[in-house]
């Protein structure tokens, strides 16, 4: 049977929240997982994903997948919306970007596996797809593809 959701006093959730101008500045918040102790897998989509390139200043563009396996913790979603929307003022490689916020969200959640994908959008006439994984995907649990075609502009 789930647990009653906590208070939300402590979160971002459900009151004004003034954007992050950096991402570290920008604040992640973790809720207890209801269904502790199942395996499941959650899936955000960023389909536009924003960044600056750290070279030129010029916008880039991505759009990102991220899959958890839950543990004791669920990642708040209003927190990592205004998490991934703080990197648009921040100077970043695509590389950099995809694997850094992976890597933050493990730090902060610490869920039994995370994978991440960042399929970049062109610039210079070269698109650039980033993965990221870490822990150990539980034995059964259906982990579907992330379902971003691959770039069409190859011929």
């Amino acid at each position: 049977m789930p647990s009653k959701p906590r208070s939300t006093s402590g979160l971002q959730l459900g009151k004004p929240i003034k954007q992050p101008a950096s991402p570290k500045e920008a604040r992640l918040d973790a809720v207890p997982n209801p269904q502790n102790g199942e395996n499941y897998l959650v899936r955000f989509t960023a389909p536009e994903f924003t960044t600056l390139c750290p070279v030129t200043g010029q916008p880039d563009f991505a759009h990102l997948v991220i899959d958890y396996v839950p543990n004791k913790t669920l990642l708040e979603s209003k927190s990592l919306k205004l998490y991934l929307s703080s990197f648009r003022n921040h100077a970043g490689f695509h590389e950099d970007c995809t694997v850094g916020i992976g890597k933050r969200i493990v730090r902060e959640i610490k869920p039994k596996f995370l994978r991440i994908g960042g399929y970049w959008y062109p610039r210079g006439g070269i698109p650039i797809d980033v993965f990221w994984q870490t822990g150990k995907l539980p034995k059964g649990l259906w982990l579907p593809e992330q379902g971003v075609a691959p770039y069409r502009g190859r011929g």
